[in-house]
């Protein structure tokens, strides 16, 4: 943001040293009037812009920083229908409790009311999706404001906030000594729940027959890993990861039983919330999915979170990691260990054998299209285990968040608490420039549909500008949920116009996506077969310079396997 470039008194030009001062340093956005001189003025004071293909993926990007590195990306956009764009980011963001800042321009204050150029209400749009929504009064308050915003996107329940920004501030000069400075704000402050209840809380649990623990996000955010894995440790209880937080205790944990989801969810007595919110991801804690008489103790960042949809047996209030810890301290006190040989984790176990055996049934079907769980279980076997996983798309988010396990903590991305699409690459984008400072070894995978694929496919151009080594697998049945095969395609094309009767699901048969990653430098796959998709993985994961789509055509009539409840018709994240 624009603060004065010269240690001078005199009027000077402004660059973003407010915003590098506040430890910003990633930046997404698209250039033009009025804000261009402000990404490179950004570039000019050390941080690293990266100009995309349109704003939505943009702000999908910078809100993925956020989520990854505990401090706010910036989505810099252009008025009016720039900014427009970027609300789906905002959104995203708001949803998911990430902390992002937007920088938007906006119209000229002396133009206001005129129909000027873009003029849009916009600090009055974006109060909306943002926990802050402002427009600087001057130059001179510019700083303060930042610091603002940046504050209150990391402190308390994480979120997005607006800087609105008139073309004319943009090249306005300002006498140095006016301008009014504020140091980078302090880190989150980190609460701890009343001592009361941690003690109910542990009491609770120690009398539950049939405990589960769900991990959501927010215990990955708050880098809650290390006490919750002591937790499930010491006291041996099962527990339940949401999709964000798979990895927060490792996939392959004896403990684990995602594989028996929908029977843990169903029976178990008490439930452990760990940063995890009873919304539509699990079922609002409503039966069917859950006992009516389930006990549910409740550990949040957010008080106005404690007690929605279900009233909690037990609130804890505070941040995650550090209540967890206090749960430690109170079963150090009182020893508690959950039998490993009890009829709840008999049952679990069973549930979990006869679910992994249906997949891998499914997975080792050798006919031809492939199916979707032949080709995630060759990626799980060739893709390396600590690299970051993004994801996206309907069946392909959802299968591929069963078959392929993680095992670290914030290293999966999806569609998450707005189930929005088009955010696959920009989180990919974003995780490859995080994962370049900070861990250059860690490959970025973006494993995609077709159809989320194309929300935003052009940014293929971003990934090979920068030169980021992204490896994009398009899991490919030619449409949204199911789509035709060619010949199907083409006899439905004598019906008459596509518009009146292909099916409103279809998408194009065989299209070749993997062409878009060749136009652009990368390198390209079209595979139909398990053994040209292991050669393709294997060239894709060695070539670690380069980046890469490959294209997997599967039957278009490919599903999920037959669920376990008639009800489930939904998404089962």
């Amino acid at each position: 943001m624009p603060v004065p470039s010269s240690t001078a008194g005199g009027p000077r030009q402004f660059h973003p040293h407010s915003s590098r001062k506040s430890n910003i340093e990633y930046m997404f956005g698209i250039v033009g009037i009025p804000v261009t001189e402000i990404a490179i003025a950004a570039q000019a004071v050390g941080i690293k812009y990266v100009g995309m293909r349109n704003e939505q993926a943009a702000c999908y990007a910078a809100s993925a920083v956020g989520y990854l590195t505990g401090r706010p990306g910036v989505c810099l956009v252009v008025s009016g229908p720039g900014f427009l764009h970027a609300l789906g980011g905002m959104a995203n963001a708001a949803m998911n409790c990430w902390p992002l800042i937007v920088i938007g321009g906006s119209s000229d204050r002396n133009q206001e009311t005129m129909g000027a150029f873009q003029e849009f209400p916009q600090v009055e749009a974006g109060r909306l999706y943002n926990k802050l929504s402002v427009r600087p009064s001057s130059l001179e308050v510019i700083p303060a404001v930042i610091e603002k915003a940046v504050r209150t996107s990391i402190y308390g329940r994480p979120g997005s906030c607006y800087i609105d920004i008139p073309g004319d501030f943009v090249n306005l000069q300002v006498n140095k000594r006016s301008v009014k400075y504020v140091e980078c704000c302090l880190p989150p402050p980190i609460s701890t729940a009343e001592h009361s209840a941690v003690s109910k809380a542990a009491s609770i649990i120690a009398h539950s027959r049939q405990p589960l623990l769900i991990i959501g996000k927010g215990a990955a955010y708050s880098h809650a890993e290390n006490n919750i894995r002591k937790l499930v440790d010491l006291c041996g209880l099962p527990f339940l990861p949401t999709p964000m937080a798979k990895g927060v205790v490792p996939d392959n944990h004896p403990n684990c039983v995602a594989a028996a989801r929908s029977t843990a969810l169903q029976h178990a007595d008490v439930i452990v919330l760990l940063g995890a919110r009873l919304n539509w991801i699990l079922h609002f804690g409503l039966p069917p999915r859950f006992r009516h008489d389930v006990k549910v103790i409740q550990i949040d960042i957010c008080a106005e979170e404690l007690g929605n949809n279900v009233r909690p047996a037990a609130i804890l209030l505070g941040d995650i990691s550090a209540v967890t810890k206090q749960l430690l301290e109170e079963f150090s006190k009182r020893l508690l260990k959950y039998p490993s040989n009890s009829e709840w984790w008999k049952r679990l176990r069973e549930k979990i054998t006869n679910n992994e055996e249906r997949s891998k049934g499914l997975a080792l079907q050798k006919s031809l299209p492939m199916n979707y769980y032949t080709v995630f279980h060759h990626i799980r076997e060739l893709i390396p285990k600590d690299c970051i996983l993004v994801s996206e798309g309907a069946n392909t988010m959802d299968i591929g968040r069963t078959m392929v396990p993680n095992y670290y903590p914030r290293q999966r991305l999806d569609a998450g608490t707005f189930g929005t699409m088009g955010v696959g690459l920009g989180f990919a984008i974003a995780a490859a420039m995080v994962a370049k400072d900070r861990t250059p070894e860690k490959r970025v995978i973006c494993i995609e549909g077709d159809s989320a694929f194309g929300f935003s496919g052009m940014e293929v151009e971003t990934i090979c500008r920068y030169n980021l080594p992204i490896l994009i697998i398009v899991v490919n049945n030619n449409g949204i949920y199911t789509g035709l095969d060619a010949d199907a395609w083409k006899e439905m094309l004598k019906f008459g116009d596509p518009a009146t009767c292909v099916p409103p699901v279809s998408l194009l048969p065989n299209s070749h996506y993997e062409e878009i990653m060749s136009a652009f430098g990368g390198k390209g796959y079209f595979v139909k077969t398990p053994e040209e998709l292991q050669n393709a993985l294997k060239a894709s994961v060695t070539d670690k310079q380069t980046p890469s789509l490959i294209n997997v055509m599967i039957d278009p009539q490919s599903e999920r396997k037959k669920q376990e409840f008639p009800w489930l018709t939904r998404s089962n994240l």
